[in-house]
């Protein structure tokens, strides 16, 4: 298996799989934190879903015409998602994140290439594996937030270590 196939692959399947443990929670344990009340574990879950879904849509974005024109549609990804109100909630939240794996990974299967943004009418350019490799590290930083955050109110935690890519090769194998 490709690298880039194992490491999405690892990526969808601790999504569902840590998401799919958060769902079983209290509905208050949304509101823990760590540090900044801002970013509790239901805003980082928010957020990371969002996220994937935008950086599927920059792929898509493969010349700087595109990227000019497509910028508005941005909000798109950023505010029409479900709002995450109770645990249960999350459920959902996990079947859209799916959608947003499955076009991470159709977007890996491309040449490498480049793709386009444009921020504040300056052009960014960046290599596609740049995008996709992004978005495995920003869902695996923000797991790792909420899991500290819902470890840090004192709800039951789980290991992160069995969501890891080694747990992920004992479960289906190399």
């Amino acid at each position: 298996m490709p690298t880039t196939e194992k490491l999405l692959k690892h990526m969808a399947w601790s999504n569902t799989e840590i998401l799919s443990w958060v769902a079983t929670l209290p509905d208050d344990a949304l509101d823990a934190y760590v540090v900044n009340p801002e970013w509790t574990v239901r805003e980082i879950i928010q957020h990371y879903v969002r996220s994937a879904h935008f950086y599927g849509f920059r792929l898509q974005l493969t010349t700087p015409k595109e990227a000019s024109e497509e910028e508005a549609k941005r909000d798109l990804y950023r505010h029409n998602q479900q709002e995450l109100k109770v645990s249960s909630d999350i459920l959902n939240l996990v079947e859209l994140l799916k959608k947003a794996d499955q076009v991470l990974f159709e977007e890996s299967l491309m040449d490498e290439g480049f793709v386009y943004r444009e921020v504040d009418g300056k052009l960014i350019e960046r290599a596609r594996s740049t995008i996709i490799f992004q978005a495995v590290h920003h869902a695996t930083e923000h797991r790792a937030q909420f899991v500290s955050a819902l470890e840090a109110r004192g709800y039951s935690s789980l290991s992160l270590d069995d969501y890891d890519l080694w747990a992920y090769a004992d479960k289906f194998g190399e």
